[in-house]
C-alpha cells in the first residue's frame, strides 16, 4: 500500500503533464488550423510558417521533462509533506505551461496570417510569439529548482 504523499505528489505530476499537454494541443490547434488555411493559397509559405506553428509545442515537451524528473523523487513511503512539497513544485509549469500554450498559440495565428500576406517578415515576427516562450522557460527553471530540493 502506498503513502498518501506518494498519492498526492503522483497526481501533481500528472496534472503538471496533462496541463502543459493540453495548452500546447489548443496552440497547436490553433497554429495548424490556420496555416492550412494559409497555406492552401500558397504552399511555398510551408518552411516559413513551420516555426511559427509548431512554438505551442514547447509547453507539452516541458511538462513530460518536470514529469521524468519529478517522477525520480517518489519513494512509495514519503510522507504528506513530501508529498505536497512535490505537488508544489510541479506546480510553476504545469500553470505556465497551460497559459503560455494557449496564449503562445494565439500569437502565432496572428503572426501566421501577417506572414501569408507578406512572407517576408516571418524572421521578424517571431519574435512576438517567442517573447511569451521566455515565461514557459521561467516555469521550466522554477520546477527543476524546486524539484531538486525535495
Amino acid at each position: 500500500m502506498y503513502a498518501t504523499g506518494y498519492v498526492i505528489a503522483i497526481v501533481g505530476i500528472a496534472i503538471c503533464v496533462l496541463l502543459c499537454g493540453v495548452g500546447s494541443a489548443i496552440g497547436l490547434y490553433k497554429t495548424g488550423s490556420v496555416a492550412a488555411g494559409v497555406l492552401g493559397e500558397d504552399p511555398k509559405k510551408f518552411g516559413k510558417l513551420m516555426v511559427l506553428v509548431l512554438l505551442p509545442a514547447t509547453q507539452g515537451i516541458y511538462g513530460f521533462i518536470i514529469g521524468i524528473i519529478a517522477s525520480g523523487k517518489l519513494v512509495a513511503d514519503m510522507g504528506d509533506p513530501a508529498g505536497w512539497a512535490l505537488f508544489g513544485a510541479v506546480l510553476p509549469m504545469a500553470l505556465s505551461g497551460l497559459i503560455t500554450g494557449i496564449f503562445q498559440g494565439k500569437s502565432s495565428v496572428n503572426c501566421i496570417y501577417a506572414v501569408g500576406k507578406q512572407e517576408s517578415l516571418s524572421g521578424k515576427l517571431i519574435i512576438y510569439p517567442a517573447m511569451i516562450e521566455f515565461y514557459a522557460i521561467l516555469g521550466l527553471i522554477i520546477s527543476i529548482m524546486l524539484v531538486a530540493q525535495i
